[in-house]
């Protein structure tokens, strides 16, 4: 088993303008499957009026420590059906945590990998 940490940064096109909203979410999970590039994942908290799924653009392995960092293209949310705040909402509802931009690089340094 493998250790996967999936990332997405999360923006909204319209709070941008006033509040340059974005969030960066990580969700972590064990799998013998590992992403690569061009996959397409889906996920319970992906909301289906927006996608099907999300790209991974890139994966970053560390074999030492049995792990896998996967970045998975971004989201602008341009449609006013939803809120950035509720799509975060039930991402967090399934697993998902919000990251800073400090704690992302703490735990990028602290699996020895430089800026992801």
């Amino acid at each position: 088993m493998m250790k996967i940490n999936l990332m997405i940064f999360i923006s909204s096109i319209n709070e941008q303008k006033e509040n340059n909203i974005g969030e960066i979410v990580i969700k972590t999970f064990e799998s013998n499957i590992r992403p690569v590039k061009g996959d397409i994942l889906d996920d319970p908290g992906f909301h289906p009026g927006f996608h099907n799924g999300y790209e991974v653009v890139k994966v970053t392995m560390n074999y030492a420590l049995n792990e896998c960092w996967v970045s998975l293209c971004p989201l602008e949310l341009e449609r006013e059906e939803i809120e950035i705040e509720t799509y975060i909402e039930r991402l967090k509802v399934n697993g998902w945590c919000v990251v800073s931009k400090e704690e992302l690089k703490n735990m990028f340094a602290e699996n020895g990998l430089n800026n992801y």
